[in-house]
């Protein structure tokens, strides 16, 4: 631990002189002056040759006390800030007691956070007003005042500065003006200012790439808000926008204003300005306005509403756009989130209900089944085909859980490409218990559950093909588990119960039906370590086979609707389970034994997972005769009669940070071929490099090629750019290209696209991505995005930030500040 830093604390305003030196030569270490005459005495003693200190006359305090403490203090309570002492120094001192003091020839004034250099310095003791004459230099809290005359009220921070040039710590700012008024703690008025961010060169006229003119610039630092009056603001010596008024933050603290336009230009609405207004309405809730101009279509009328709460919270979105004049329509959409924590009230008292209860609403609507393809990026983030609502009430206390709640479906059909809707739950009402063996100490390696579900399933018969009706059902589970570091055995039995109620009578005539299955299985798996070495490096290897049997007898399912079941992924998770279904309208009558093996390199020290292998195959002991019914509600697909499975392997490599790799292979015996196969590795270097590239097959399907980059551009010509500190890209004149590809083989074509360059200046950066998304099997939309970013104050132009960070991996943003700045930083 480093070693705690000594705040002085005063005892009061007065502090006690220090011991003289061994000789008369003046002493330039910073010496505490107060308002008394021992501080007067104390100045005099160390500034004044000739004179030396005596000791503390009888009944004066004792010194200030040194107390220890861990860290620098950004700022002081104002109690505390009130009765700070200053601290003065110079090669030449003169003045009178609890008067005017005058400081000669690197004068020098400190109290707290700041800091006042002078060639010549007048303190008046009496008032704290100060005089700098000189190569003035003042530090307030790490912003930095320089230029020829100062006069100042340490106490109040009135005061004013003559032709100074500045740098503000928290924008990384920098400036000029003809004269600053400082009007208190926080504040300060500069006329005829320059601003920028760009750094400031020594001993030369500055003139940097992005420049903000004001006849007049109002800093206040306590709202951290700056407002210019004449503005310009300029690009490369060309005036680019300009207004008679402009607020803007000094930090990333939000505030009510307009928000820099964005402009995109997209291959089907047009070019597309929109003017954001943000409402920064109270410390718990804003909203922003999303007006937006589309060439070929119209205006859309945006907006966003968010919330917070101790106990509850959300976001409403919503457009609407008069008249769409490609559609001639009026096109809207709308979502809505909220999530609550009802607290106990009387009624919860009364159910002696000791956990609150929480609530969570999802609303989502649009006007027409193209919505989601004419507005893809919209604010209202409306971009899929099934759009859900839902309203649920769930609670939770130790074991027992419950859920109530109500599901809808907004289906977004495409005739092309048409998919059926899902059913809506109205309502679906569920209740589980699981109790463990680690919740009682004498049921030790017992585990059991009991749930039960009661859902009401509607729908439109005529897309469906199956008729509405209510499902009720209950599962319970017993199991217990034996285990050991090195084997674990679980045997577990399930009774599932399910009884259905149907608004028409099925084929057979019923109008309800009932079903009850049982399924037994016993999982179990040994784990073998050694000592290994493979290139070099140490490590520990395992071996983790693994055996896995379950047996469910057969039950004719093909009459029941299907109102959930769907089949589950094969992978090395799903192989291991008792149902090849999901949902509980089709348990697979599987009877089965699954063998795997996994093996594992980890680091001897840490743990920490280098490799990672496994493979598993499933073996049939009886043919599976349940199988889903097809697109249309009938009794589809032949029963499975091949004994072995396809087999499933895996594999993990972490060798180094830089590298990660993933294979899956789903291999066919009886084909000599794979059937799914995903590759995928990243490269990541550094910072700001990282290259990622994926190989996808579903033979038969689709076969799919995904390259996604974030690479300086130096890199490939002339001297590798060297990191400098996180958040801060490469250093300035750095060329980037980033980007992503999706290509389709058997289309031969370009599915997604996502591809551009970056170029940071350092004080600013520009973008420019070419985007393109697929929203059909013949149609795709597209649009250019061009940004400048003026670093610390504004961005003009389109969002390609949005896009590069959903799209591309591992994608960095270059000005990501992870530390605030610290006024030490700029410490005088």
């Amino acid at each position: 631990m480093a070693d705690p830093v000594t705040n002085i604390i005063p005892l009061n305003r007065r502090t006690a002189c220090p011991a003289p030196a061994p000789h008369r030569t003046p002493v330039f270490t910073p010496t505490p002056v107060g308002r008394g005459v021992l501080g007067l005495l104390g100045l005099l003693a160390l500034g004044v040759p000739g004179l030396a200190s005596a000791q503390s006359p009888v009944g004066v305090e004792p010194p200030a006390v040194l107390q220890p403490s861990t860290q620098l203090l950004e700022t002081l309570p104002e109690a505390v800030r009130r009765d700070v002492p200053s601290f003065i120094s110079g090669e030449r001192m003169h003045g009178q007691t609890d008067g005017v003091v005058v400081i000669e020839g690197s004068a020098e004034l400190r109290r707290h956070d700041t800091v006042i250099k002078a060639d010549r310095l007048e303190f008046d003791q009496r008032s704290n007003d100060a005089l700098a004459q000189g190569n003035v230099l003042i530090n307030r809290s790490g912003n930095r005042f320089e230029g020829p005359e100062l006069r100042l009220n340490v106490d109040t921070h009135q005061g004013h500065f003559v032709q100074p040039t500045f740098s503000l710590l928290q924008s990384d700012g920098h400036g000029d003006a003809s004269r600053v008024n400082f009007l208190g703690q926080d504040r300060a008025d500069v006329h005829d200012a320059r601003y920028s961010t760009c750094p400031r060169t020594p001993g030369a006229a500055w003139m940097p790439d992005w420049l903000l003119r004001a006849s007049r610039i109002e800093l206040d630092h306590a709202s951290e808000v700056g407002t210019a009056l004449g503005g310009v603001l300029e690009f490369k010596g060309v005036p680019i926008l300009g207004w008679p008024y402009l607020s803007f933050p000094l930090t990333d603290k939000r505030k009510s204003g307009v928000l820099p336009p964005t402009i995109n230009l997209d291959n089907v609405s047009g070019l597309e300005l929109t003017l954001p207004y943000y409402l920064n309405l109270a410390p718990h809730f804003d909203a922003t306005l999303y007006p937006t101009l589309m060439s070929r279509r119209g205006v859309d009328l945006g907006g966003e509403f968010r919330y917070l709460q101790p106990t509850y919270n959300g976001q409403l979105r919503a457009a609407f756009m008069p008249n769409d004049r490609l559609r001639n329509a009026d096109r809207w959409g709308y979502s809505l989130q909220h999530q609550q924590s009802l607290q106990a009230g009387p009624g919860l008292r009364l159910l002696n209900l000791q956990s609150p209860l929480g609530a969570r609403l999802n609303i989502n609507r649009v006007s027409d089944d193209n919505y989601w393809r004419d507005f893809p990026r919209s604010s209202t983030s409306l971009t899929s085909r099934l759009l859900a609502s839902e309203a649920v009430l769930n609670w939770n206390q130790g074991p027992w859980a419950f859920s109530a709640g109500v599901h809808r479906w907004q289906t977004l059909q495409d005739l092309d490409s048409p998919i059926v809707p899902p059913y809506d739950r109205l309502p679906a009402l569920a209740l589980r218990f699981a109790q463990d063996h680690q919740r009682f100490a004498g049921l030790r390696g017992w585990e059991w559950s009991l749930q039960a579900d009661h859902t009401r399933f509607q729908s439109d018969p005529a897309l469906t093909g199956q008729v509405n009706g209510a499902r009720s059902l209950a599962i319970a589970r017993i199991g217990h588990r034996w285990e050991t570091p090195g084997w674990h055995l679980v045997p577990r039995l399930q009774l599932h119960g399910t009884q259905y109620r149907f608004d028409e009578a099925l084929s057979n005539g019923a109008r309800s039906a009932a079903r009850a299955l049982p399924t037994l299985s016993v999982d179990s798996g040994m784990v073998f370590e050694r000592s290994a070495s493979y290139l070099g490096r140490d490590f520990t290897q395992t071996l983790e086979p693994r055996a896995f049997l379950t047996w469910t007898p057969t039950r004719d399912q093909r009459l029941l609707p299907n109102y959930d079941s769907a089949a589950n992924d094969f992978n090395l998770a799903s192989i291991y389970s008792e149902n090849v279904f999901g949902g509980h309208d089709r348990i697979s009558d599987t009877r089965a034994l699954t063998l795997g093996a996994s093996s594992r390199l980890l680091h001897p020290v840490t743990g920490a997972e280098v490799v990672q292998l496994g493979l598993a195959q499933r073996y049939l002991l009886r043919d599976q005769t349940v199988v889903l019914p097809n697109a249309s509600g009938l009794a589809g697909g032949d029963p499975v009669t091949e004994r072995f499975s396809d087999v499933l392997m895996a594999a993990r490599v972490r060798w180094s940070p830089r590298w990660a790799t993933d294979a899956t292979v789903q291999f066919r015996p009886s084909d000599q071929r794979s059937v799914r196969t995903t590759l995928s590795g990243s490269y990541t270097p550094s910072n700001y490099r990282v290259l990622s590239a994926a190989y996808r097959l579903q033979r038969g399907t689709s076969e799919q090629f995904d390259v996604g980059w974030q690479w300086p551009l130096s890199d490939l010509w002339g001297t590798p750019a060297q990191e400098r500190s996180t958040g801060r890209g490469l250093g300035p004149g750095q060329w980037y290209s980033v980007g992503r590809i999706n290509y389709s083989v058997p289309d031969s074509k370009i599915v997604d696209l996502v591809a551009g360059f970056e170029y940071d200046a350092g004080c600013w950066i520009a973008r420019l991505v070419l985007e393109r998304l697929q929203t059909g099997t013949s149609s795709a939309n597209q649009r250019v995005l061009f940004q400048l970013e003026f670093n610390g104050f504004s961005r003009i132009g389109s969002n390609p930030l949005k896009t590069l960070k959903e799209n591309v991996p591992r994608y960095q943003y270059l000005r990501e500040d992870i530390n605030p700045p610290s006024r030490f930083q700029q410490y005088d």
